[in-house]
């Protein structure tokens, strides 16, 4: 396997893990903000494995609840803020140190 196909194989990893993290949290931040039931398996099955990802970001910024039901989480939304800037930056220390090397010809 060249470094080309070791890069892609990687990058492809890492965008899956960010689509997914991102898909929980989006899908958690959706339904708080909609109010769906906690009782509903899949709706508590969605928060339990958000809340592992969201753990880092709690209580940082306050949670604001509408009609004692409706709830804007905004540490969800700041929790998918740096777990995209955090990919970001994971491809591009990938692609500085897997790019070839550049070899220079003397003449």
């Amino acid at each position: 396997m060249n470094s080309a196909n070791i890069r892609y194989v990687v990058n492809s990893f890492l965008y899956f893990f960010f689509v997914l993290v991102e898909g929980f949290l989006g899908l958690r931040f959706v339904l708080k903000l909609f109010g769906a039931s906690s009782a509903n398996g899949f709706v508590s099955w969605i928060y339990e494995m958000s809340d592992v990802l969201l753990q880092p970001f709690r209580d940082i910024f306050p949670i604001k609840v509408f009609e004692n039901t409706y709830v804007l989480e905004f540490s969800t939304l700041f929790a998918m803020l740096m777990y995209a800037v955090g990919a970001l930056l994971l491809l591009a220390v990938i692609d500085f140190f897997a790019m070839p090397k550049s070899t220079s010809t003397k003449k």
